[in-house]
C-alpha cells in the first residue's frame, strides 16, 4: 500500500499554521485544567474494594450498570478469579455501600445469593504514592528519550522529540479534562490511562525518529541545498510510511474502542487521540523545532 508516494508538500513552510493550531489546543487544555481539572480514578484518590461471591455467574458490564444506578456512579467492576472485584470512590460508610451492592445484585440476579467475602480500603497515602509514581514514570520516559536522541542524533533533535511528546501528553490530558461528562463513557485517570500515555509516548517517538533518521541521511546527501528544503524533502519521503502506519494502528485501536467494552473504552480513546496527535506532532512540532534551532545556530 503506497500513499503519498511522490509527495511534494511544503509541510515545513506551513509550520506557522501548526504553531497556531498547537497553541490553541494547549491554551484550551490549560484553561480546562484550571476550570475543571482531571477526574482522578480510584487508583489516585483512594476508595473501597469489595470481592463479591455468588452462586451464579455475574457479568461485570451488567453489574457495573446495575451498581451505577444504585450507587449514583458506576464503579470499577472486574473479574477476580471466580468472583467479582468491585471498586468504588470513598463516599459514604463502608457498611452502607456493602448493603447497597448486595441489595442491587440480589434484586437483579434472583438466586445469586451474593456475599462480600473481602473488603479493603485504598487509603489516600497509597493513592498519593501511585500518583507520584505515575508522574515519575512519564517524566522519566521523557528524560530517557532526550538522552537516547542526544546520543543517536544531537541536542536539537532531542529537544524536538521531547517537545513533541510533551505536547502530545498535554493535549490528550486536556481533551480528557474538556470532554469529561460529555462522552458516554468514563474518562477517569487511572493506571490503564497512564499505560496509554506511555504507549502514546513510544508511538510518537517512533514516528519522530523515522523522520529524524531521514533528515540526517538527506543532510549528508544534499549538502548544498538549504537546510529547510532538505528537511521538507525528508518529511515528504517518509509521509507515506507515517500515514500508512498511523492508519493501520488506528484501525486496530478503533476496533478495540468499539468492541472492547466499557472497561477499555477510556484506554482506547486515549490511544486514538494519541495516535492522531502523535502523527501530527512528528511533522508539525518535532521537525519544526529542529529547523528553528538550526536556523538560530546558523544566524
Amino acid at each position: 500500500m503506497r500513499l503519498f508516494e511522490n509527495a511534494d508538500y511544503n509541510l515545513v513552510g506551513a509550520r506557522t499554521k501548526g504553531y497556531i493550531f498547537s497553541g490553541v489546543l494547549l491554551v484550551l487544555s490549560f484553561i480546562s485544567f484550571a476550570l475543571h481539572g482531571l477526574e482522578m480514578g480510584i487508583d489516585f484518590q483512594g476508595g473501597m474494594e469489595f470481592v463479591v461471591q455468588s452462586e451464579t455467574d455475574l457479568q461485570p458490564t451488567e453489574v457495573r450498570s446495575i451498581l451505577g444506578q444504585a450507587l449514583g456512579e458506576e464503579p470499577e467492576v472486574k473479574t477476580f478469579e471466580d468472583d467479582l472485584l468491585i471498586r468504588t470512590l470513598p463516599e459514604g460508610e463502608i457498611t452502607v455501600v456493602e448493603n447497597q451492592i448486595l441489595e442491587a445484585i440480589a434484586a437483579a440476579y434472583p438466586g445469586a445469593n451474593p456475599d462480600i467475602i473481602k473488603t479493603d480500603i485504598v487509603g489516600p497515602r497509597f493513592a498519593s504514592d501511585l500518583k507520584r509514581g505515575a508522574v515519575y514514570a512519564v517524566l522519566g520516559s521523557l528524560l530517557v528519550i532526550f538522552i537516547y536522541i542526544l546520543i543517536r542524533f544531537e541536542w536539537r533533535f532531542s529537544l524536538g522529540a521531547v517537545g513533541a511528546v510533551f505536547h502530545d501528553v498535554l493535549i490528550v490530558l486536556g481533551l480528557f479534562s474538556m470532554l469529561h461528562g460529555f462522552l458516554p463513557f468514563s474518562l477517569q485517570i487511572d493506571q490503564a490511562i497512564i499505560a496509554a500515555f506511555l504507549t502514546i509516548v513510544g508511538y510518537s517517538l517512533n514516528d519522530t525518529v523515522v523522520i529524524f533518521d531521514r533528515i540526517r541521511e538527506y543532510t549528508n546527501i544534499f549538502k548544498t541545498e538549504p537546510y529547510e528544503d532538505v528537511v521538507n524533502k525528508s518529511v515528504n519521503t517518509t509521509l507515506s510510511r507515517t500515514v500508512v502506519t498511523s492508519l493501520t494502528t488506528l484501525l486496530v485501536v478503533t476496533i478495540l474502542f468499539i468492541f472492547g467494552g466499557d472497561v477499555l473504552r477510556g484506554f482506547s480513546f486515549a490511544l486514538i487521540v494519541g495516535i492522531l496527535i502523535g502523527t501530527y506532532s512528528s511533522v508539525f512540532v518535532a521537525t519544526p523545532i529542529v529547523v528553528e534551532l538550526q536556523a538560530r545556530a546558523a544566524s
